[in-house]
């Protein structure tokens, strides 16, 4: 991967394996990590304490628009660390309360567009590793090699209930099917940006598959000249 195409680019549904794969492969290729689902989350978080609603589009606009928000990746240990306003939130945003919100926020044109901006802008200048769902289609249409990841949705669910198990954070398997069910509605029939394969996308069904094999098929990819 030459310092000429510096951007790879997955997408796909939640609990597909996006996140576990391009850190891995961010660690593994000294590649800088953008989890842009994060950044919504974080958008999220600052709309619960400023008090808008996701029905409120302007507001959530306006907050998009002014949103102080970086990201840090370390590649040693493979943490992403999220800064709201200089505050590390990386645990705070993965708890369910602001997950109900996420996706009907991203439904929101103008804050696609104001996120889609920042995105790019946190890419610039970097051999960059992007995950999300729309990465492929609009933020990098041009990235220098793309991934849809996928899993049958008995395997989504059970990886997002053991995630967020593991991270101790109360919820029970049924509450997870209905979130990812809503989510996937949510996020396939949106107006703006929705969830799809690239036409150009490598495509990766991971649900049989073990972290490690998906990962070294993608790297495979990347390095081909």
């Amino acid at each position: 991967m030459s310092a000429s195409k510096p951007i790879v680019a997955i997408d796909g549904p939640a609990g597909s394996g996006k996140s576990t794969i391009a850190k891995l492969i961010a660690k593994k290729l000294g590649l800088f990590y953008i989890d842009t689902g994060a950044m919504y989350r974080a958008l999220a978080f600052k709309a619960k304490k400023a008090g808008i609603t996701p029905d409120n589009e302007n507001g959530m606009a306006e907050l998009a628009k002014a949103i102080d928000l970086d990201l840090r990746y370390d590649a040693q240990t493979g943490k992403l660390v999220v800064l709201l306003e200089g505050q590390d939130i990386s645990e705070e945003i993965r708890k369910p309360y602001i997950t109900e919100d996420v996706s009907f926020i991203a439904k929101i044109k103008e804050v696609r567009e104001h996120m889609v901006r920042l995105q790019r802008r946190l890419a610039e200048g970097k051999r960059s590793i992007l995950e999300g769902r729309d990465i492929a289609t609009v933020v990098f249409p041009d990235a220098y090699k793309k991934f849809y990841l996928d899993a049958n949705p008995a395997e989504r669910i059970k990886r997002r209930y053991l995630e967020m198990k593991e991270k101790g954070i109360p919820i029970d398997e049924f509450s997870v099917k209905k979130d990812i069910e809503r989510r996937d509605r949510i996020d396939s029939t949106r107006e703006h940006a929705p969830l799809r394969r690239a036409h150009d996308a490598v495509y990766i069904d991971t649900t049989d598959m073990a972290i490690d094999e998906v990962a070294r098929r993608i790297i495979e990819e990347i390095e081909k000249t």
